[in-house]
């Protein structure tokens, strides 16, 4: 499995590694389709309500970023779910099908939302991928049932040995008819 990560997370991160770079060199071809958007979000947020640009280059730094963590391993589960934060209102402003008439324009922008969709589940499960380790909330859960997972562990298992030994001695003692 290991190595499957190792080709699988450099293959998904990849367009976002490119896309973020484009967007932060040249912010001004994003901004047409995510003005709207960015509109929007200034009016209920007044910290984004400057320069859209700039907030596209933000957003490219932090895609092209997270594209390079998930890429090379490191922080992977918080690299994939920053990028899945990241693709969501990308997709639904750059791959707005609903608002298409034409049907041709429909259906492409229909297949790459879709395409988007897709890569949102892809990033979803590698957020949620914990290398066949506990995840963090197990951990913690367990932590607290269990002050040292160690004795938590030779626990049951002395108690077993101790009442194995505790009924063999029962056994040789009825055998040999001593109490």
């Amino acid at each position: 499995m290991a190595v499957l990560r190792k080709l699988a997370r450099p293959l998904l991160a990849a367009p976002f590694v490119t896309d973020g770079l484009r967007t932060v060199r040249r912010p001004e071809r994003a901004a047409e389709v995510a003005e709207p958007l960015l509109r929007a979000l200034g009016k209920r947020v007044p910290a984004l309500a400057g320069d859209p640009r700039q907030l596209l280059r933000v957003t490219g730094t932090v895609q092209a970023a997270a594209g390079l963590l998930l890429a090379t391993g490191r922080a992977p589960r918080l690299a994939a779910l920053t990028l899945a934060t990241t693709l969501v209102p990308t997709s639904l402003t750059a791959h707005a099908f609903w608002t298409v008439e034409d049907p041709q324009e429909r259906a492409r922008l229909r297949a790459h939302f879709l395409t988007d969709l897709s890569v949102l589940g892809g990033l979803l499960i590698a957020a949620a991928d914990t290398h066949g380790k506990p995840s963090l909330a197990y951990r913690s859960r367990h932590a607290l049932d269990h002050q040292h997972p160690v004795k938590a562990v030779r626990r049951p298992v002395e108690a077993a040995a101790a009442s194995t030994a505790h009924r063999a001695k029962a056994v040789a003692a009825s055998l040999t008819g001593s109490h």
